[in-house]
């Protein structure tokens, strides 16, 4: 059986890479909009009644307004930040709690979770619902990435030939911590308050590590690292996408670049006792963005979630 897809925006990075995994499939089809019919939205939403699923590639506002153009039965994935936290969306996190699969599947709307924000929630979420960490919880989070998060103009500076020099090192941004991801970062990991966030760029295309220091003081259930190694194996047990590391990398590094052209994502629990650590690693651009966006195409469609992804 094929499926017709549409892709609202497949010019933007996230487009092209959903684009990419779809076009080598014998079972989707994706169908086109006329190139000078690109803005216009009574075509866009023609295509979307044509279609048996459109994807959302577009900023906020584009998004929104086609969203709210379409017919309620016609199904859509935002790829952008503007209904993620909206309760008339699914959130497309299928490893967020139980029950999450069956929603996103029966959903018309479902909202492609942020690379920062998926890092952090599968980190956060099965701690706090399980009782470890209240949920005020002063979390920090830190987070590397590389440049193609920031879109193309981002990829266009750090890839142009009289490029500043100063994009060799890391930078930090997202200092007046209000950075777009954290609203998700708060409702899908159960939390009262947002983490003290800090986002890094680095010098290569993509990879991305999310990490959350723990003080074993400060938590309600006091576990050592191995204890809370095996709660997030049991957690995430079966799942196909997320795999629980054993140990720590043999070289003593969680490099943010191994997860590059990936779908799947590590968890490294990490530290010591006394102050523990959690990792996630994988591709911003993968389980982060259109990897994220395939894979809850399949559940909608029906399909085996992983297929084209691994």
């Amino acid at each position: 059986m094929s499926y017709k897809v549409f892709i609202d925006g497949a010019h933007g990075t996230t487009g092209l890479r959903i684009r990419t995994y779809l076009k080598a499939r014998d079972d989707i089809e994706i169908i086109e909009i006329a190139e000078d019919l690109r803005k216009d939205l009574g075509e866009r939403v023609r295509m979307t009644k044509e279609a048996d699923i459109t994807l959302l590639c577009l900023p906020d506002d584009a998004s929104r307004e086609l969203a709210a153009a379409a017919p309620a039965d016609v199904r859509l994935i935002d790829t952008s930040t503007a209904h993620r936290t909206d309760p008339d969306w699914v959130y497309g996190l299928p490893e967020l709690k139980s029950g999450q699969r069956e929603k996103i599947r029966n959903s018309t709307r479902t909202a492609n979770p942020g690379c920062h924000a998926t890092g952090f929630i599968v980190l956060a979420e099965p701690i706090v619902e399980a009782g470890i960490v209240a949920p005020d919880y002063s979390f920090d989070c830190f987070s590397v990435t590389g440049y193609s998060g920031g879109g193309k103009q981002m990829i266009e500076k750090h890839q142009s030939a009289d490029r500043p020099g100063y994009l060799v090192s890391p930078g930090q941004y997202a200092l007046k911590q209000a950075h777009k991801h954290l609203p998700e970062m708060v409702m899908m990991s159960g939390i009262t308050e947002p983490p003290v966030f800090c986002p890094v760029v680095g010098d290569y295309f993509s990879g991305m590590v999310v990490t959350l220091p723990l003080h074993r003081k400060l938590m309600k259930k006091q576990l050592s690292v191995e204890e809370l190694r095996q709660v997030f194996r049991d957690r995430y047990a079966g799942e196909p996408l997320i795999r629980v590391m054993d140990q720590d990398p043999d070289d003593g590094f969680v490099h943010s670049d191994i997860m590059s052209q990936r779908n799947d994502l590590e968890l490294f629990i990490s530290g010591n006792d006394d102050r523990p650590i959690l990792i996630s690693r994988f591709d911003n651009l993968g389980k982060g963005a259109s990897g994220a966006a395939v894979q809850n195409l399949n559940i909608m469609l029906g399909i085996e979630e992983t297929k084209g992804l691994l």
